[in-house]
């Protein structure tokens, strides 16, 4: 029997039959460990292995993080700066929305986490001005997703983990990418913005210099925990930690907008946020163990390299099958599936693993609104309170969008080198 092949059918047919992700690849691989006979102890030290990384500590801490500045009201106050800012005019809300999804994701790292925030304020305040709600819907889940691009992301905290990789370059490779995603989708939003005449937005009426005071503390976070980290002061686990301790700084000092009852909600979301992601890092650690241990990924790996020596075409492939792989499963288990098979291709090609982290990463933004799992949609749709199905053919110019500046970033590599040789992160 090839317990290889088998490994990989038992998890699809798991997850075809509707069982969580994380059950699904735990199953797979402990029936592959016990079937193989590859000692079933060594189950209980993979799992503790695949969690007992010092990088993986700084997820939980920047996912705090977001869930303080969220709830303490910093995104709100962004969303009302960008409105000041771009002013009345055809589109405007959409433009905001984008903008705001692209700065706040510089301070959540999580796709669903932007798109509940900014669709929470957003989709009620875009439809007041006429934008139907399942545009919004697609709008904000498409701009919530380079929330996993742009740093501090929490994806490319687990690709820096898995392969090794510097997280503070992965981090400034994902700078420009992030921007450019952001740039890619305002085209398609002001396109079916004017085609369709959605409604402007009347700027506040407060002068830009209150706005801005009121914002300026938002504005601050990315540049107190990036700029901490790119100036070489503490690391990317260090820069997570003074995430936390100038969220609770802004929350508790300066806004006073948290009570304790609000802080021990917080913490508990936080946890469970936490806790589902690295449940499903234990598990993938040890599935990727058994197909390593069976010899499945090696030989994927051969044949991937054997099907052509072109790196282009190569490069078109494993593209494709990444942009598949992202409409069908969370961002934790591809990294942990994908990357073993991955990492011996990127070694023979000598390819830059930061500029091919961050593709990757920007292939499984696209993942996250595109259906059948989009996990934004469902965010944004139950925010929006609309059926998933009404937001499919919404979606579909922003994916065009994402596509299209994926290319770029596929063939410009510079576009991720540029900044982390900038700043000696290499």
């Amino acid at each position: 029997m090839d317990y290889g092949i088998l490994l990989f059918l038992l998890f699809f047919f798991l997850l075809f039959l509707g069982i969580p992700i994380a059950v699904a690849i735990g199953t797979a691989a402990i029936a592959v460990i016990y079937g193989a006979q590859l000692g079933t102890p060594i189950i209980s030290s993979n799992f503790y292995a695949g969690i007992a990384k010092f990088p993986l500590l700084a997820i939980p801490l920047f996912i705090l993080a977001g869930f303080l500045l969220e709830r303490c009201g910093i995104s709100y106050r962004i969303i009302r700066l960008a409105n000041r800012v771009i002013g009345h005019r055809t589109g405007a809300l959409a433009i905001v929305a984008l903008s705001t999804c692209v700065f706040f994701g510089g301070i959540s790292g999580s796709g669903p986490a932007d798109a509940a925030a900014i669709g929470a304020i957003l989709i009620p305040a875009m439809a007041r001005e006429g934008y139907d709600r399942s545009f919004s819907a697609a709008l904000i889940a498409a701009g919530g997703s380079t929330a996993i691009i742009v740093p501090p992301s929490i994806a490319l905290i687990l690709y820096g983990a898995i392969t090794n990789t510097s997280i503070g370059a992965l981090f400034a490779g994902g700078v420009f990418p992030g921007i450019l995603a952001g740039a890619a989708l305002v085209v398609p939003a002001l396109i079916i913005s004017r085609r369709r005449g959605y409604g402007s937005v009347a700027t506040p009426s407060e002068p830009l210099l209150v706005v801005f005071k009121e914002a300026i503390w938002g504005l601050l976070a990315p540049i107190v925990i990036l700029g901490g980290l790119y100036g070489g002061i503490f690391t990317p686990t260090e820069s997570a930690v003074v995430a936390v301790v100038y969220s609770l700084f802004v929350s508790l000092v300066v806004y006073r907008s948290l009570t304790l009852r609000d802080l021990f909600q917080i913490f508990a979301d936080a946890s469970e946020s936490s806790a589902v992601v690295m449940i499903i890092v234990a598990f993938a650690t040890l599935f990727a163990w058994a197909g390593s241990t069976v010899g499945v990924l090696d030989r994927a790996a051969s044949s991937m390299i054997g099907f052509s020596e072109n790196r282009y075409v190569l490069l078109l492939l494993i593209n494709l099958l990444l942009l598949v792989a992202g409409m069908l499963m969370d961002p934790v288990t591809i990294y942990y599936i994908f990357l073993p098979v991955l990492i011996p291709i990127i070694a023979h090609l000598r390819w830059d693993p930061v500029w091919f982290g961050v593709m990757m990463t920007f292939n499984l933004a696209v993942g996250q609104f595109t259906p059948p799992v989009a996990v934004n949609l469902y965010v944004t749709t139950n925010i929006g309170k609309i059926p998933l199905e009404d937001t499919f053919w919404e979606v579909i110019p922003f994916i065009f969008a994402m596509v299209a500046a994926l290319v770029v970033v596929a063939l410009i590599p510079s576009l991720s080198t540029f900044l982390p040789a900038l700043f000696g992160l290499n």
